[in-house]
């Protein structure tokens, strides 16, 4: 519950105390069963597919006003808490460089890979040097 300590003194003005929002700033919570709606709501809980991207996204750039400013361990733990708060985890649950891959996201399985011709890029450093090389 470290975690709800630094989301109320983080988080709370742009994101609000029940994690819904305030005005343009976005919900972090609700939107399950959503998505195949005429009015999907995208949250972490409902719609992002890994929890490491919302450690990395509020890593990089939370909080708003001083981005970069929250330690590993305050990173981790208001993860933990807006993972809580979506039902993805247990109150006491707590999160690090280990556990945090393994939290299977109620969205996981719900992107593909666009396979057309079209969009596909090289995926990897090898493939780029193979046809630079050609």
């Amino acid at each position: 519950m470290q975690g709800k300590q630094v989301y109320q003194a983080q988080c709370l003005s742009c994101h609000g105390a029940d994690l819904k929002g305030v005005a343009f700033w976005p919900a972090l919570v609700g939107g399950q069963d959503s998505l195949a709606t005429d009015k999907p709501k995208k949250t972490v809980g409902s719609y992002w597919p890994y929890a490491t991207t919302l450690y990395d996204y509020i890593h990089r750039a939370m909080p708003f006003t001083a981005p970069q400013s929250l330690t590993d361990d305050e990173v981790y733990s208001v993860t933990a808490y807006v993972l809580h708060m979506n039902g993805i985890l247990d109150e006491n649950a707590s999160l690090d460089a280990k556990s945090l891959p393994k939290v299977k996201m109620p969205n996981r399985d719900g992107f593909y890979v666009d396979d057309r011709p079209d969009t596909q890029n090289a995926r990897c450093m090898t493939d780029c040097l193979k046809k630079d090389q050609k």
